[in-house]
């Protein structure tokens, strides 16, 4: 099996279509690291699924977890900012990108500092979001080679120790991390020029307007998050979510403009049993669910991607519109000047760009543009 991963084009513009969100892949950089045609390195390769809340990328880490050659964990940086009392986002990037490097090296020593006494697996941060550790040798519950069911997982694994995790991790030649809490690329430098690491990040992003509507129906669940965003100042109530979602929005822009734009095709080709799993888990009748922020459940991909524009408020958007209105040019998203053009469903919002060209199609033709 090659040793870097690569992705069928459609499936992939099938998933970012879906999520309503632009993905881009960065392989060369500052410091002209790694350019993506150079030979693959011996050894694991290392991905950061680097994204913000709400969107889409616990689904997107899902696809990379289902794999049988990856092992990954979802957003492991929530130890560091929950550890932490009373710190903000610029203080901790640091902590949270040792944290990464010692995980990417499959070393769970660094743990020890963010963990309570006796813990175990399931102390672990929705450590059954990951198939590796529902799998062997972390936990015997499910053969490698097939999906993994989450809440079986967590009744039948939260026992097992981290020794078991460490040692998982070793036997895998891809270690996916999914993380939500860098706003710039700067503190991640020392990563890319790292000799031990292979790093590769995916960046997602989803129009700000979606974001906003589905943190409204979560908005409780992200209380410490928020305050870590907006370094703890004090900010009226009904300003948080905006605020924080102008903090998010600024970052695209940052992270845009230290990237390459023109990704190389790196992902491993679907197997026929990942792009099953992908149709069934985005052309469901769900509607997701308000009471679990993080669960991945079937749903309509298409229509919850437009949800909010039909039940978020004119004025919430327009409000969206001139915070974010940089990050939503500079990512193609085209604003919407009233109500009656928001609700408009037939407007495709989302502006095409090369190399990529973005179209809402049907189903049948999702389905078999992915095969």
């Amino acid at each position: 099996m090659s040793p870097r991963f690569r992705v069928n084009f459609n499936t992939m513009i099938f998933l970012v279509v879906l999520q309503g969100a632009a993905v881009v892949l960065f392989c060369n950089w500052y410091y002209q690291l790694s350019p993506c045609d150079s030979p693959p390195r011996k050894g694991k390769v290392h991905v950061l699924l680097l994204s913000s809340w709400r969107s889409g990328s616990s689904f997107l880490g899902q696809v990379f977890s289902q794999h049988p050659s990856v092992f990954y964990l979802m957003e492991p940086g929530w130890h560091v900012w929950t550890k932490i009392e009373k710190p903000g986002a610029r203080v901790l990037r640091m902590a949270v990108r040792d944290l990464m490097r010692s995980l990417y090296q499959c070393d769970f020593s660094v743990m020890d500092s963010y963990m309570p006494e006796n813990y175990n697996m399931s102390t672990l941060f929705m450590f059954h979001h990951s198939r590796a550790l529902c799998s062997p040798p972390a936990c015997s519950l499910t053969r490698r080679s097939d999906m993994s069911n989450e809440t079986l997982c967590q009744k039948k694994c939260d026992s097992q120790g981290l020794e078991k995790v460490e040692k998982a991790c070793h036997t895998y030649s891809h270690v996916v991390l999914k993380e939500t809490r860098f706003f710039e690329l700067e503190s991640l430098y020392p990563l890319f020029q790292d000799p031990n690491l292979d790093l590769r990040i995916v960046h997602l992003v989803r129009d700000p307007r979606a974001v906003i509507r589905s943190r409204e129906e979560s908005a409780k669940s992200f209380d410490v998050d928020s305050a870590i965003v907006l370094e703890q100042r004090n900010v009226p109530a009904a300003s948080v979510q905006y605020e924080v979602m102008q903090e998010i929005c600024r970052s695209h822009v940052r992270i845009n403009e230290r990237a390459i734009l023109k990704p190389p095709p790196f992902l491993k080709e679907m197997t026929n049993q990942m792009e099953e799993w992908i149709y069934k888990v985005t052309h469901g009748k769900g509607k997701g669910s308000k009471k679990e922020a993080f669960q991945i459940t079937s749903r309509n991909a298409n229509e919850v991607s437009q949800a909010w524009r039909t039940l978020l408020q004119h004025s919430k958007v327009k409000r969206i519109q001139d915070l974010c209105k940089g990050a939503m040019s500079l990512l193609g998203y085209r604003t919407v000047d009233s109500e009656k053009e928001q609700k408009r469903l037939d407007i495709d919002l989302l502006v095409p760009r090369e190399p990529y060209e973005f179209s809402w199609i049907s189903a049948k033709s999702q389905r078999t543009g992915s095969s």
